[in-house]
Order: structure tokens, then C-alpha cells, then sequence
């Protein structure tokens, strides 16, 4: 599904609201925060897919990492997890199902998540995830909106997952691409996490399908401020580029730039690959951290020093134009 018919599916629902509900549906963000008292509230999130790689223990791990990454953009701590199972038990080995499922143990245990149950269908189409609660204190909530002029834009993790896994799956791939991108999609967001939370920033998200641009807009959508993105900072994973060129273009990130083209305005003189990997849906993404320039340079010393050794920052937050994202080549 795509970010227009997400849109269009959650206009004008009834919803209800509560006064210990911190963070709804009246705006799009990574999870929802529910007050429980003065110092605890509760995230809550899920999330599943289909598999983009071919060993089962890996896929189990990829998806329970993204499942687990909502909470951490939001600065929360997950406790326990529930599994989502759809499985063609007609037609695949259940001991496929048992790899998955042990690839997810292993990133809840990584995580000092439990799990405590889930629920199956028997279902044509593989697809596994989780339903994560986490815990945060009710002040301390990283929304999207919350940057400020000055700030800091920082990514932790490279781009380039949706084109790599899409040539993947047409055995385009070399294993060495293949392995760059299951590290990283199979790393938790935990550290980045922790350390953000310690250091205090103004905004978080991470990136996952709707792409760089995509979760970029929605922070600073209906804002009074805009961002300016260096494309030469941006990290990118080694033969994405030439993959690119070979037509190994998933149909999200076209989905992605159809949809956010007017909010991003592109300079002529920018790469042409870099213009489409910015759109490029990721899975298990990093963080997007917006943070006081004052900040940025202590925060991205304990990024790198904890093995965050991605992070780097991509771009400011500016005044004019409003609401709106400038991509250069550099600054």
C-alpha cells in the first residue's frame, strides 16, 4: 500500500479520543503512547511483511527489527513483543516457519524483548512481524514534528535496501551486496536509541517504506520551517548504484516520489541516482534524528563510538522555504 492510500483509507474516520492518549491517529507517526500515570506511559506498535531474502532464520530477524524500530524512534523501550504469522501450510514446510520464528527469538532476546504470544492464518502469501508494547516516560515522547530552525538532520544507516533486495529477488544481486544489507536491516535501532535519549534531541523517526523523502516530509508536513538535504553526505550501500542502472528499481520508490514530488524541490545538478534513492522504500531503516546544532557534534561522537558507524548528518532545518525539502549536492 502506498502513502496516498494510506491517506485516503484513514480520512475522515470516527475516532475516538481519551485525555491519557499521548500520541493518536490525528497525526501519522511511528506508534501510539497511551498514558498509564504520571510516569509510565505505553508504545504501541506493529508491523509485517513479506520476505525479501531466501533464508528463513534471516527473514525472521529483518522483520522483528523493524518491528522493534517504531518504538525506538519514538525513544521508547520494548518489553514484550506478540508474533503475526500468515503461513501456506499447503504448500511449505512448517520447519520454514520454525526458522522464522527462531530468527525473531533471537532479535527479541537481542532486545531484551519477551514474547507472549501472537497469532496465525493460513494464508497464500508468507509474511511474518510483530506487535510490540514498549514503555516511556510521558515527557520524554520523540514525535516527527518537533524540529527546530538549526537543527541537525542525522541518519544512522545507509540507503539502499529496497534496490538491493529487489535485485535480489531477480538473482541480480552479489552476496557481498546481499550481506551488507541483511547486517543492516538485522541491526536493532536500539543503541542509536538510547544514546539519542540520553543526549535529548527534538525529533525522531526512522526510515522504512515510504522511503528518506518520504518520513522527511511527514516531519516537518503543515510545519512553519523546511530542510535542506546534502546528497553527498547521504550514505549509500556499495553496487546500489549500478543495480539502479540495471533497472533493479522497486515499484515503491516510484509510489514515493509520485507522491511527495511536490513537497521536494530537486537541483539540477544533483545525481541522477542520488534523486531516486532518496525515494528508495526501506526495510528496517535507521534513525532520522532531528538535533540542536548545539548537540549534533556530541551526539554523532557517541553514535560513532557505540558502533553506530553510519551515522552522519544529512542535512539542517531552515526557515524558508516552509514546509518543504531542498535536495543539493552540497552545502
Amino acid at each position: 500500500m502506498g502513502p496516498a492510500d494510506l491517506n485516503a483509507a484513514l480520512a475522515n474516520l470516527p475516532l475516538l479520543n481519551h485525555p491519557n492518549l499521548i500520541v493518536g491517529m490525528d497525526r501519522i507517526e511511528d506508534a501510539g503512547v497511551y498514558k498509564l500515570n504520571e510516569e509510565t506511559a505505553m508504545v504501541q506498535t506493529l508491523d509485517f511483511f513479506t520476505p525479501i531474502v531466501d533464508d528463513p532464520f534471516t527473514f525472521g530477524q529483518i522483520a522483528a527489527a523493524n518491528s522493534l524500530s517504531d518504538v525506538y524512534a519514538m525513544g521508547g523501550k520494548p518489553v514484550t513483543a506478540m508474533n503475526i504469522v500468515c503461513f501456506p501450510s499447503k504448500t511449505m514446510d512448517i520447519s520454514i516457519l520454525r526458522e522464522i520464528l527462531l530468527g525473531g527469538i533471537d532479535k527479541m532476546r537481542e532486545a531484551e524483548v519477551v514474547l507472549v504470544g501472537g497469532h496465525s492464518v493460513d494464508d497464500q502469501e508468507l509474511k511474518y512481524g510483530l506487535s510490540v508494547t514498549g514503555i516511556i516516560h510521558p515527557q520524554k515522547v520523540l514525535r516527527k514534528e518537533g524540529s527546530r530552525f538549526g537543527d541537525k538532520l542525522i541518519l544512522t544507516k545507509p540507503l539502499g535496501t529496497g534496490i538491493i533486495s529487489t535485485a535480489i529477488k531477480a538473482g541480480m544481486a552479489s552476496q557481498e551486496a546481499a550481506n551488507g544489507i541483511i547486517k543492516s536491516m538485522s541491526t536493532l535501532n536500539r543503541r542509536a536509541s538510547e544514546i539519542m535519549q540520553e543526549v535529548g534531541v527534538n525529533a525522531c523517526t526512522d526510515v522504512t517504506g515510504f522511503g528518506l523523502m518520504g518520513h522527511l516530509s511527514e516531519m516537518i508536513e503543515g510545519t512553519d520551517h523546511g530542510v535542506v538535504v546534502y546528497l553527498r553526505l547521504i550514505p549509500v550501500f556499495p553496487e546500489a548504484r549500478e543495480l539502479a542502472k540495471m533497472g533493479m528499481i522497486p515499484g515503491g520508490l516510484y509510489r514515493n516520489r509520485d507522491y511527495r514530488h511536490s513537497m521536494v524541490e530537486i537541483r539540477p545538478d544533483v545525481d541522477e541516482f542520488l534523486a531516486e534513492v532518496i525515494f528508495d522504500p526501506q526495510t528496517s531503516g535507521g534513525l532520522l534524528i532531528s538535533v540542536s546544532e548545539k548537540k549534533a557534534e556530541f551526539l554523532l561522537k557517541r553514535l560513532l563510538q557505540a558502533g553506530v558507524k553510519d551515522a552522519v548528518v544529512i542535512g539542517e532545518v531552515v526557515n524558508n522555504p516552509k514546509s518543504k525539502i531542498i535536495v543539493q549536492t552540497g552545502k
